[in-house]
């Protein structure tokens, strides 16, 4: 089975594990792994505790509920109410936890934990395919790689693993960025010398930078992950604790085409941070005191005269007073989730990945605790594009984590395959698995039938 997006093949992930040599009868064996632990995450605690497991489930979400208010609290208020906020949102798990224990029910609840990750990890790892669809053999090493090395970036990793000498090994060009360079000019003036590979060794607002100059030229990417968080490395499979580890991708490398997002005429990576956070990272201070500053300027932006107030606009769906808003590219998981939390599962869904925020007081922070579709405070939906704005002629962006200052409306846009981007064969962070565990599949999956697109 296969599904048709802008003229590429996408294969459906049951039939691409079908189409492998004993395929389908992994998908089987995990599928009914996911099941069994499913059922065993209800049973254990009713099997230990009988029905009082039911009557404690209200006394954990009471407790979840008490831990948003308290981090409100504590990122909106100063003074008394801070202090408050930070001993709450740690008195109250530790007091559920305690209650828990001296009723003897601690240990099932824990184990059911355990089993429901189990059973999303196993759900999720059975419907995916082996390998991205888009994912080709590469047979011809580059023969003039560029790459672009920022020596100050990820606290000086450049010089730590000695990247430039061994990019300059295997027979790459390096240029060593200097402070006030301007990275897409470099990039340009590469492609103009007769490059026919781009990598870069930084961070993502860089790499971001880079890639759009080897898109518009359809120049393969080269990703080397010498920042300080990397994510958009992660969620390409990259070591990010052994950089030189991808230059294996000039010789022993296969191509993957990825998705770009775009702010107006600003590439992300990674994604577009909107309102709140957009805001913290204009305040000078913010990169060499990151949590201090996001401390004292938040209760200001949360709940104080300076509080943004967005308008989201995404296909037939409009949501105004959003706080803060963040637009991926492609979507991420979510914060809770157990098998892959934060990251994104595709790099090629040709989908934004949207996640707005509205909370104003602490009782609506407590009934995040339901879940976006009850408490209203939460939006997650997806899209091929969104138009933000709010009442004011520019909204402040961060841009994979540069901020930059656009006119307001700001279009965010997909641009479906864009990016030629080119990894080593052997990746050790490779996402397997679907954007969520979608029971119907699997158990379509377990009793050995077609699975339908989702």
């Amino acid at each position: 089975m296969e599904r048709h997006r802008g003229g590429t093949r996408e294969p459906d992930a049951a039939g691409a594990a079908t189409a492998r040599g004993g395929g389908a009868g992994r998908t089987r064996l995990l599928a009914r792994l996911a099941l069994l632990a499913l059922l065993g995450s209800i049973l254990v605690p009713l099997v230990a505790a009988g029905l009082r497991s039911v009557l404690w489930v209200p006394v954990g979400v009471a407790g979840l509920a008490l831990v948003a208010v308290g981090v409100w609290w504590a990122l909106s208020h100063t003074g008394v109410l801070r202090v408050l906020g930070a001993f709450l949102s740690v008195a109250a798990p530790v007091a559920v936890l305690a209650l828990y224990a001296a009723s003897g029910v601690l240990g099932p609840a824990l184990a059911s934990l355990a089993l429901w990750a189990l059973a999303v990890t196993a759900a999720r790892t059975a419907l995916a395919p082996d390998r991205p669809a888009s994912e080709q053999a590469v047979t011809e090493a580059p023969r003039a790689p560029w790459v672009l090395m920022n020596p100050r970036s990820g606290g000086g990793k450049v010089g730590r693993f000695r990247l430039a000498e061994k990019a300059r090994a295997a027979g790459c060009r390096v240029v060593l960025l200097d402070t006030g360079q301007d990275v897409s000019e470099l990039a340009r003036r590469a492609v103009a010398e007769g490059a026919d590979l781009l990598a870069v060794a930084g961070g993502d607002g860089t790499q971001a930078l880079v890639a759009e100059v080897a898109s518009r030229h359809d120049l393969p990417f080269v990703v080397i992950p010498a920042g300080t968080r990397n994510h958009f490395a992660l969620d390409l499979g990259l070591d990010r604790d052994d950089p030189a580890a991808a230059l294996r991708a000039l010789t022993d490398g296969v191509e993957l085409r990825v998705d770009l997002g775009y702010a107006a005429d600003r590439v992300f990576v990674n994604n577009a941070s909107f309102g709140t956070y957009a805001s913290v990272v204009t305040d000078p201070a913010y990169r060499d005191a990151k949590a201090r500053t996001a401390l004292r300027t938040l209760p200001g932006l949360l709940t104080g005269e300076a509080a943004p107030e967005l308008r989201m606009r995404a296909g037939g769906t409009r949501v105004d007073g959003l706080q803060a808003l963040l637009v991926g590219n492609n979507p991420y998981g979510r914060a809770v989730d157990a098998a892959r939390p934060g990251r994104r599962e595709r790099l090629d869904s040709g989908l934004l990945g949207l996640v707005g925020v509205r909370v104003g007081t602490a009782a609506e922070a407590a009934r995040l605790v339901r879940g976006p579709r009850s408490s209203g405070g939460l939006v997650r939906l997806n899209a091929e594009e969104v138009v933000v704005e709010a009442g004011t002629d520019t909204l402040p962006v961060g841009i994979d984590g540069e901020h930059v200052v656009l006119p307001s409306p700001v279009v965010c846009r997909s641009a479906p395959g864009a990016l030629r981007v080119r990894v080593p064969r052997r990746r050790p962070h490779t996402l397997r698995g679907g954007a969520a565990a979608d029971w119907p599949r699997v158990a379509r999956a377990a009793l050995g039938r077609p699975v339908p697109l989702r």
